[in-house]
């Protein structure tokens, strides 16, 4: 005899919510009954404008139309991001989602590009991307693969304005049969026995009850903190930022950039991400190193084009909850922890965790063995990201201020330790379980930041001088004419997926980040 439907309860809209929303009503709308409580009188963070590859994935599961969705969001195309002042002051590099060249004599690239360094060779590692070279140009395309070539085209992720997002995966919910609930939560039931919710309370009397609770309720953890008790893991020891500071500006008139800048500062680090209707600004900083009104006149002196909005400060721990499904709660979004947006993970760590919820999705009776696989998997991704984070502050040479020096002087973790350690050894780089951010990723990192290895691949001295060079030359050739062929960013989202009039005046007014 087949299981009653499961009944879903979300607490919480904004992009973790509705995103899980959505994809839920998709896989399993004929499964479980689904409903959402949120109330208009509580904002939502809106985190995160700006996301890597993987969204991609989300989108075309849910059979969302891509140029559609840009046009809803004001969104435009992202290849990769540039980091300014993080190795140094006046320094800049691109962490580009492509591919660096490709393998050859079953060597990866970069042995062959750390042997042309120490032969003299004055070509950059970007000068082989694909990405790097389209997203410096400020054009953009689709382009699968580069001609005949051994060499892959075009990967993107997207920027967007995420209530804009939110809202449209409303829509996509709610025609799949999703209850939205207006109410605010003022307390919750819990069966004396087990110890699982078992309904929410809302301001009137009403209830709500359910057998599974997925909490988005953002920093406030109504249901993964209040409700069942999950501690908290600071990990402010080692990312030290905790305070953000938000702001849209209108944009410059400068070209449409198809990549997001995270700029350094003296105590933290400034966001820019260009949408169609304007630019999304922020400033990461620590609180122990530099003041409020510090901060913000650091941010708006270092804003593109004219403020829309006055910034308004985010306080935040980073870290993680101990478990992320404790009992019959799901914390996902900010309820389950927050890693800074350096990398643009706070969207993908939502994806993350609904799409291995979609995975590991229960019947009435929720397993033990489900639950601790669900906690392995994303504790492991949780901590593969915050190494990767950590790597960009600890990583640097810069000597002007007191929170750069701290961060280079800081104990790291043990995984991120042997990780450079291995690097520094021989240019090697490993993919380990979880691990979010591949190789290519980590190395445009590290050479970024300055950490470059004592040797390199023995097989890549089996080319003869003038066979590599050769064959770095023919890798820049190609890229090079491949990139000439595809338009400017602007005229691709014009031609394809422009915001509508109505959408560019409306939007001017919204804030988030």
């Amino acid at each position: 005899m087949a299981d009653e439907r499961l009944d879903v309860v979300i607490l919480g809209g904004g992009t973790a919510g509705w995103m899980a929303a959505a994809a839920l009503s998709k896989y399993y709308g004929n499964l479980a009954r689904i409903r959402l409580v949120e109330s208009d009188r509580i904002g939502t963070v809106g985190v995160g404008e700006a996301t890597i590859p993987q969204i991609k994935i989300l989108n075309e599961a849910l059979g969302i139309d891509e140029n559609e969705f840009l046009a809803e969001t004001g969104g435009s195309f992202k290849l990769g991001i540039e980091f300014i002042n993080w190795r140094k002051r006046g320094e800049a590099y691109l962490h580009s989602f492509g591919q660096l060249g490709y393998p050859l004599a079953q060597v990866p690239f970069q042995h062959h590009w750390f042997r042309h360094i120490a032969n003299g060779g004055t070509s950059t590692l970007w000068d082989h991307c694909l990405n790097a070279v389209v997203a410096k140009q400020n054009r953009f395309g689709q382009m699968q693969r580069v001609g005949s070539s051994p060499l892959p085209g075009i990967v993107y992720a997207y920027h967007f304005d995420a209530s804009r997002y939110a809202l449209f995966l409303r829509r996509y919910a709610e025609a799949r049969g999703v209850e939205r609930i207006e109410g605010e939560v003022t307390g919750f039931e819990k069966d004396g026995e087990s110890g699982d919710v078992t309904a929410l309370t809302l301001e009137g009397g009403q209830s709500v009850a359910g057998d599974l609770f997925i909490d988005c309720s953002g920093f406030r953890a109504l249901l993964i903190g209040d409700a069942v008790g999950t501690d908290y893991q600071d990990w402010t020891h080692w990312l030290p930022c905790d305070r953000a500071m938000p702001v849209p500006s209108s944009n410059a008139g400068a070209p449409l950039r198809p990549y997001t800048q995270s700029i350094a500062h003296d105590a933290g680090w400034q966001w820019r991400i260009p949408l169609q209707h304007r630019t999304g600004n922020g400033h990461v900083y620590s609180s122990a190193f530099i003041d409020d009104q510090a901060a913000m006149d650091t941010l708006l002196a270092n804003i593109e084009g004219e403020a829309l909005a006055e910034p308004r400060m985010l306080k935040f721990t980073t870290g993680r909850r101990e478990v992320f499904w404790n009992r019959n709660v799901v914390a996902i979004g900010l309820s389950s922890g927050f890693l800074e947006p350096l990398e643009s993970t706070s969207i993908h760590l939502i994806q993350s965790a609904v799409s291995r919820l979609v995975d590991i999705f229960p019947r009435k009776r929720i397993h033990d063995a489900d639950r601790d696989e669900y906690n392995r998997q994303m504790t492991l991704e949780f901590e593969r990201v915050r190494d990767f984070i950590i790597l960009h502050y600890h990583a640097n040479e810069r000597e002007d201020s007191e929170f750069w020096r701290a961060c280079r002087a800081m104990d790291v973790p043990d995984t991120l330790k042997a990780k450079m350690e291995f690097f520094k050894a021989s240019g090697r780089l490993y993919t380990r379980e979880e691990d979010l951010f591949d190789d290519v990723n980590w190395l445009q990192v590290l050479v970024g930041q300055g950490v470059l290895p004592e040797g390199y691949h023995p097989l890549a001295d089996t080319l003869q001088p003038a066979q590599l060079e050769e064959f770095l030359a023919n890798v820049r050739s190609i890229i090079g004419q491949a990139a000439a062929t595809l338009p400017s960013h602007e005229d691709y989202i014009r031609r394809h997926c422009a915001a509508r009039a109505t959408f560019q005046a409306s939007a001017l007014q919204k804030r988030s980040i």
